[in-house]
């Protein structure tokens, strides 16, 4: 867990937020808890004039029923100048944006071999390339103010049990999760912290696997489920098993907006929440202080805290 050494007791102000991916699942239910908490918060997703619309309609009247200053933006993590567009309006509003989430992520099922390559490429846009495009427009502002937040929401798969089927996605936020680590160090002398949320499968409160993405090529599929017939099925009967009777995505989103809530400088670098308990905390934490011998083994202990 980074620290600082000037810790602040006073209560944090209110932060302007930007959550991807928020027309759903644990950005849609982050950007209620934020919200709910006193930020502004500006719910990012694309098609917000079409399909999207109606998530639109609902984050407005949840607005206005609460009482909270919740936001829709058109915000398509998949292209750049819809990326810049969100930003700029945002910066023009309130000359700040003070928290970041990378929530934003697609989700696919079948086996490994039956994707294309270009079905790999859009899937890693989507979950990795994506955090790219919007830390370039928002970093700059952060570093330059000297602090800001960047939460990451990556996945248990990344270091715990790994289903088959789920290659592909795995794949993908394992790579976005290096990111994040490195982005962790690259950002602490500029007084920008890092907290990478890792949630575990949640069957509740999520679209993750309704809106799951399917092989381009259902022949080889086909034969695979000569061998692997309803293995999907099995799986997710299983994680389901796994997990509390109350286990619900909502979780997620109250870790994050208490993260958030936390005072700078003491925001957790990584947390997990895991009902199903696949293992990933138990190596993460390895990972983790391995990473933290390293970098104090070669001279740069400073980078995991917040410079202040």
């Amino acid at each position: 867990m980074p620290t600082s050494a000037a810790h602040s007791t006073a209560a944090p102000t209110p932060a302007v937020v930007v959550i991807t991916g928020a027309s759903s699942g644990f950005g849609a239910l982050t950007a209620r808890a934020l919200a709910d908490a006193g930020h502004t918060v500006y719910a990012g997703m694309r098609e917000s004039t079409g399909r999207n619309a109606p998530r639109v309609r609902e984050a407005a009247d949840y607005a206005q029923e609460h009482g909270v200053d919740l936001r829709s933006i058109e915000l398509d993590v998949n292209a750049q100048d819809s990326v810049d567009a969100a930003v700029a309006r945002i910066q023009a509003e309130h000359g700040r944006i003070d928290v970041l989430i990378h929530n934003a992520g697609h989700m696919v099922v079948g086996p490994a071999e039956a994707f294309t390559p270009e079905q790999l490429a859009e899937l890693y846009d989507v979950n990795v390339l994506s955090t790219q495009r919007v830390n370039r427009a928002v970093l700059p502002g952060m570093r330059h103010r000297g602090r800001g937040l960047v939460v990451w929401v990556s996945s248990s798969s990344v270091k715990g049990g790994t289903p088959p089927y789920l290659a592909p996605y795995f794949a993908a936020k394992a790579g976005m999760d290096s990111l994040a680590v490195s982005y962790a160090g690259e950002l602490a002398r500029w007084g920008v912290e890092t907290s990478i949320v890792v949630p575990g499968s949640f069957t509740s409160g999520t679209n993750h696997f309704t809106h799951a993405g399917h092989p381009a090529d259902s022949a080889v599929e086909a034969e695979y489920e000569t061998r692997y017939a309803g293995l999907m099925d099995q799986v997710g009967e299983k994680l389901a098993a796994l997990a509390p009777a109350d286990a619900h995505a909502s979780q997620v989103s109250d870790e994050i907006a208490r993260i958030v809530g936390l005072p700078a400088g003491e925001r957790p670098y990584r947390v997990h929440i895991d009902p199903a308990d696949d293992g990933s905390e138990e190596v993460s934490e390895v990972a983790d202080r391995i990473r933290r011998e390293f970098l104090t083994r070669v001279d740069l202990p400073d980078l995991l805290t917040v410079r202040k």
